[in-house]
């Protein structure tokens, strides 16, 4: 196998030409012979240096639009040629082929493409077929051809040049020919799932070009790594990166803000809500959020829907936190905050989420549609004698909302758009209801007036009596039970109102 190989002929066709320049020329500097196609060949020519049209070489022009300009035995043969073997050097001799050693080429802009709402006329002219034959030919051939099929690895490559006197070594070119591979294999996983929409194939197919190595997993002892652009999703204003729970508890935080409507403030403590509130101000939001549970706020991941004002802040400032995420601050905010380096505050950015989720399950992935369904007050059926108020019906939908995002077993007490109490992640909905109880005394909270909801249906009616006890005026759950009539029937011994929705929210 060879090792270090100077490279004599480069095959250049990009579709972006930003930052090619510097590489360009030190090719032509190094005596490299230059091929190139299109807008790539006049690029090159309006840089004064020397270069032969691809048309030149095989003898045929760009046809078809330009669908066909490099896909010819000329142009694969030097790339493909193995230079150790004899039988390919004849044949290379024999059809006049000049050994291609390096290909620099970038692939039509298909994701971009598709993001913008392109049409689909315009999105199926942007599959790029030369290109990608191109980069999975040379990186075939790393042993003998360097590929660059980014524009990321210019500057790289410019400098082993030069300092290599214009060679590269074997672990460099398999260096970029692994770089290569994932660049069609991502290319090609987001033309596929352009595709898979109608009467989609059973099968799961990811790829993400980002990442970014956490300090560690869940735990000290678990390396961690995120795959995503959280660039996109958040401009960090102050604080440290993010690790592991702050990006499960971010994640959590962010499902169940985009709930509510009005001026809301979420706290979140290892994915579940502590303090959740709605009022007409932010402010009020967060002293209302804060008094459902100031215990478990402390080291919390915080949420709010509307912009955080200064005095808001001055408010959230007294409180230890982890990290603050809104849309917008007034600058006097920030600042205030950037007091303490290691708090995370991040600023919201639009981006469209997935309606898909998955994880690794055993020997291999479980997927699901999120769940964004969450039922209204229409869509609340009352089975009881006594129907809920109007104020009752709003808060049963406010208890909903976070029911939905509670570990299951759960049981929510809300009053006045406020968390009262929950019980979550418990092995019975009974004790979900008493750690709940318990919970609301803890803070002098009185539950009388108050409504309950629960994920998922009463097995039996002790859920709705011990509730009833403790004042709660109103239940909601989504019904299916065999024994629905036994709880339907103790709301109605206890008099108080109750809700089918027909929809669960387990979460596990």
């Amino acid at each position: 196998m060879s090792q270090s190989i100077k490279i004599k002929n480069a095959l250049i066709s990009v579709y972006y030409k930003d930052g090619l320049e510097p590489l360009v020329r030190l090719l032509a500097k190094q005596g490299v012979q230059l091929f190139s196609t299109g807008g790539t060949e006049q690029f090159i020519k309006d840089l004064n240096l020397p270069v032969t049209a691809v048309e030149d070489l095989t003898g045929y022009p760009s046809i078809l639009g330009g669908r066909v300009k490099t896909l010819h035995p000329k142009v694969f043969g030097g790339i493909l040629n193995r230079r150790g073997l004899d039988s390919d050097q004849q044949q290379i001799n024999e059809y006049e082929i000049p050994e291609i050693d390096l290909v620099i080429v970038d692939l039509y802009p298909f994701e971009e493409t598709l993001k913008a709402g392109g049409t689909e006329e315009e999105i199926i002219e942007k599959i790029d077929i030369g290109g990608i034959s191109l980069i999975r030919a040379a990186a075939k051939n790393f042993n003998d051809v360097v590929i660059l099929a980014s524009k990321d690895d210019y500057s790289n490559l410019q400098q082993q040049l030069e300092e290599q006197n214009g060679e590269t070594t074997l672990a460099q070119r398999k260096a970029y020919a692994k770089k290569a591979f994932h660049t069609s294999s991502h290319y090609d996983t987001a033309i596929f799932n352009y595709f898979n929409t109608e009467e989609p194939l059973t099968v799961f197919k990811q790829s993400l070009n980002t990442a970014q190595t956490l300090r560690y997993g869940e735990n000290p002892h678990q390396q961690g790594v995120f795959y995503g652009d959280l660039n996109a999703m958040f401009t960090k204003l102050n604080g440290k990166e993010l690790s592991y729970n702050n990006l499960v508890d971010v994640d959590a935080a962010v499902a169940l803000i985009d709930e509510f409507e009005e001026p809301t403030f979420a706290i979140l403590k290892h994915t579940n809500a502590c303090g959740v509130a709605s009022r007409t101000t932010i402010k009020e939001a967060w002293d209302i959020a804060l008094a459902c549970d100031p215990v478990s706020a402390f080291g919390g991941v915080l949420i709010a829907n509307r912009e955080i004002d200064l005095a808001t802040a001055t408010e959230i400032n007294k409180l230890f936190f982890e990290v603050l995420i809104a849309p917008s601050y007034q600058p006097e905010a920030v600042e205030l905050f950037r007091a303490k380096k290691n708090r995370v505050i991040l600023q919201r950015n639009e981006v469209e989420l997935s309606k898909k989720q998955f994880k690794t399950l055993l020997n291999g992935v479980i997927e699901q549609d999120k769940d964004l369904i969450i039922e209204n007050t229409d869509q609340m059926v009352a089975v009881t004698e006594k129907t809920p108020t109007a104020e009752e019906l709003k808060d049963l939908f406010f208890a909903n909302k976070i029911v939905k995002h509670t570990k299951s077993n759960t049981i929510v007490f809300v009053k006045n758009n406020q968390l009262l109490a929950s019980g979550v992640g418990q092995t019975s909905r009974v004790d979900a209801l008493k750690q709940a109880i318990v919970k609301a005394n803890a803070f002098n909270f009185a539950l009388e007036g108050s409504v309950m909801a629960s994920d998922a249906f009463f097995p039996f009616p002790d859920c709705v009596e011990i509730a009833a006890e403790a004042g709660i005026t109103a239940v909601l759950q989504p019904g299916g039970s065999i024994k629905d009539a036994d709880s339907i029937n103790m709301a109605n011994a206890k008099g108080i109102a109750m809700v089918t929705t027909g929809i669960r929210h387990f979460k596990h």
